[in-house]
């Protein structure tokens, strides 16, 4: 499959999960994905690599595709990350593969990141504190991100309020005090040149996102897993002004479409060139992308 052609593209969606790989394995518990759907009122089966390649191939965009490693927690396997890595590689021209690994996993979780980046041409990592059960700022994981950084891949952390868990009974065990992005603080600092994306608005965190953005050269933030007319006010300002260059969309697909979150983004009083920054040119330029090439 040919690699992307960023001009074709409408748009590069920062956030899009892989939900089953080709042997019908899931990358969540039933009882998780259907409190997850409950909240974000979607209702579908599980979708693998192709269904997503297909949606997003139909709609001219591209997508950073990855699972989660919450097995520590949820004892459910993840999805292997060199699977996705190796099916989103048949879809080049539109998938860019990311891969979850918990830092809980310690040396072994070192070793892989390099072998998913170097072999397996791995974009990025997703780190996810809740499913994870981890703070971002725990020295713990310091190590893994020095390999990150070393790497030069961006690294994607939940931020905010999480749908996953929501109404389960104790909320499946998932705590929110491990997604206040004021701990990415800390991260930027000790890790000057690694890339952070806070994903998502980071209910009821907004501030605090904000506030990390404007502070460090090389944080992000996606704005995944909210219909944009929920968004902040404060939010959609500093997108529109200070933070132009560094915000990115993302959906959340398959929970939230893509086709829904663009429709109400067009709807947001924003400049022309922050709206194009935000659903296209700041995710090429944060991954390395050009016309007619992938990230290298």
């Amino acid at each position: 499959m040919s690699k992307i052609n960023v001009a074709d593209l409408v748009a590069i969606d920062m956030h899009v999960h892989i939900e089953s790989d080709d042997h019908g394995h899931t990358d969540m518990p039933d009882d998780f994905r259907e409190a997850a759907q409950a909240h974000f009122g979607a209702a579908h089966d599980p979708l693998g690599i192709e269904a997503v390649a297909a949606h997003y191939r139909e709609r001219n965009m591209a997508a950073v595709v990855f699972t989660v490693d919450h097995e520590a927690t949820t004892g459910h396997p993840p999805i292997s990350n060199r699977y996705i890595a190796e099916e989103a590689a048949k879809h080049a021209d539109v998938l860019i593969p990311f891969a979850s690994i918990d830092p809980a996993r310690g040396k072994a979780a070192i070793t892989e990141a390099r072998i998913l980046v170097q072999d397996y041409g791995i974009k990025g990592f997703k780190f996810h504190p809740n499913l994870q059960s981890f703070f971002p700022n725990d020295h713990a994981a310091y190590p893994l991100y020095e390999e990150i950084q070393s790497l030069g891949v961006p690294a994607l952390f939940h931020t905010g309020q999480s749908g996953i868990g929501a109404g389960m009974p104790g909320s499946g065990g998932i705590r929110l005090k491990y997604s206040n992005p004021m701990a990415l603080d800390d991260v930027a600092v000790d890790f000057p040149e690694l890339r952070i994306i806070m994903a998502h608005p980071s209910f009821p965190w907004q501030d605090e996102a904000l506030a990390v953005a404007v502070r460090h050269n090389h944080v992000y933030i996606d704005l995944s897993g909210w219909s944009p007319k929920y968004f902040p006010a404060n939010l959609v300002q500093y997108a529109n002004t200070m933070l132009q260059e560094k915000v990115l969309f993302g959906s959340d697909f398959p929970l939230l479409p893509p086709d829904r979150w663009m429709a109400d983004f067009a709807k947001l009083e924003l400049r022309d060139g922050p709206r194009q920054k935000i659903i296209k040119d700041n995710a090429v330029r944060l991954l390395g992308l050009d016309s007619g090439t992938n990230a290298s």
